[in-house]
């Protein structure tokens, strides 16, 4: 079992920029794909950036991609999203996730998730 937490979340406005963390307890995150999603009101959770397990490949959401970063801390075990020139469509509950097997790409098999930080764009 791996327990995650997010932090980082808050109010910025449109242009600025955020760095959400994610903290495991439990197990070594280095094991792990890694992922952060997203949920806006009314919509469907989505992906937003992927972390392969070996660190080697990434793939980020089409509206994100140039903007925003994964990246993993072994040492700290901790997996962050850098997310600059934000904008009021990025305005969401982002969580964080993990899957222990199987493809980094394959959206619907992560297991592990924290339980999200809120981010808030302003116009």
């Amino acid at each position: 079992q791996v327990q995650l937490v997010e932090s980082g979340g808050g109010l910025v406005q449109a242009g600025g920029s955020l760095r959400l963390s994610c903290a495991a307890s439990g197990r070594t995150l280095s094991s792990f794909h890694m992922g952060w999603f997203r949920q806006a009101p009314g919509k469907e959770r989505e992906f937003v950036a992927l972390l392969a397990r070996n660190d080697a490949v990434t793939y980020y959401k089409d509206s994100v991609n140039g903007r925003f970063i994964i990246s993993r801390d072994n040492a700290k075990n901790t997996v962050y999203l850098q997310m600059n020139s934000l904008k009021p469509e990025d305005t969401a509950v982002y969580y964080c996730a993990a899957r222990l097997t199987g493809s980094y790409r394959d959206v619907s098999g992560y297991g592990y998730w924290g339980q999200g930080t809120q981010v808030t764009v302003s116009s």
